[in-house]
């Protein structure tokens, strides 16, 4: 990111995104997953120092920074692999949805999974991504922006398109407000860095309850008909967040209130510490110095 205050250039978490790198090169068996992660920091702090003049400026705009590891090993054959290449790429981006922040809306009817426990969904790997363009397409035609991904047969949700996602309702049981997403325990969520970002600030505000655990479409639709269903919004390192206006569900809208004041605050504050504009907890917004 280019800081809006001072022009510096500055990383967002890198030890969150070197530690699930890390953790997905474990679980594909890929040697050297214990590789030293301050190192790599560096290296690529070179990087962005080398490619500074295409970092964009202004809030919404950045340099998106994919670090990417593939096998180089010499015969083909289902095995793990011996020798590695990783490599990291560089490109700017804009804002993540064309529409901006304006709420997007999303489809749970699919007959498409996801992710599964026991599989790769809590890692960073392009088996995740590549299945879910069809389903994704079929959504776009009608008129759906993303997938609501669910599983089981309670039908618990899991993830919304490539993002993790949050619902901020009125507990039934507690009637207190409450921030629900689903765990990390299961092994098919992603440890998003935005997802444990929003998590941990929510957290130090105090001001309701923060719980992981899968919300089922049933409680959705029941808190959305009772009127406790305050918010919906994904969450993710291109969109940051993105408010979610409406859910089809076994055939009809469920609708949500617009853009809400919680949606709207984790976005300033996320967004204000990756452009410098908002002191965040030590280790988030990391300034790249001048190499020597």
């Amino acid at each position: 990111y280019k800081s809006l205050t001072d022009d510096s250039i500055r990383l967002f978490r890198p030890d969150k995104n070197m530690e699930r790198l890390s953790n997905s090169m474990a679980r594909l068996q890929m040697p050297g997953f214990d590789f030293n992660r301050e190192e790599l920091i560096q290296c690529i702090a070179q990087l962005v120092q080398l490619d500074e003049k295409w970092i964009p400026e202004g809030e919404g705009y950045s340099l998106y920074l994919r670090p990417t590891v593939i096998a180089t090993h010499k015969f083909l054959g289902l095995a793990a692999p011996d020798s590695l290449l990783l490599y990291v790429i560089t490109s700017p981006v804009g804002p993540y949805y064309k529409s901006g922040f304006n709420p997007i809306r999303l489809t749970a009817d699919t007959n498409y999974v996801r992710a599964w426990p026991g599989g790769t969904g809590n890692s960073k790997v392009g088996g995740n991504y590549a299945p879910t363009m069809k389903p994704a397409a079929d959504a776009a035609k009608n008129g759906y922006s993303q997938i609501l991904w669910l599983f089981g047969e309670a039908d618990e949700v899991t993830e919304v398109g490539a993002m993790n996602v949050f619902f901020f309702l009125i507990n039934k049981e507690t009637k207190r407000p409450e921030l629900v997403t689903a765990p990390l325990t299961r092994g098919d969520i992603l440890p998003g860095v935005t997802r444990a970002s929003v998590l941990e600030l929510c957290r130090s505000w105090g001001e309701f309850d923060v719980s992981e655990r899968f919300p089922t479409m049933p409680e959705i639709q029941e808190a959305a008909a009772d009127n406790r269903l305050l918010e919906v919004f994904g969450a993710g390192t291109a969109a940051v967040v993105t408010p979610v206006s409406c859910i089809q569900y076994k055939g009809k809208d469920i609708d949500i209130p617009a853009v809400g004041p919680l949606t709207q605050r984790i976005w300033d504050e996320i967004t204000g510490i990756q452009y410098g504009k908002k002191q965040g907890p030590p280790g988030w917004s990391v300034k790249v110095e001048p190499s020597l």
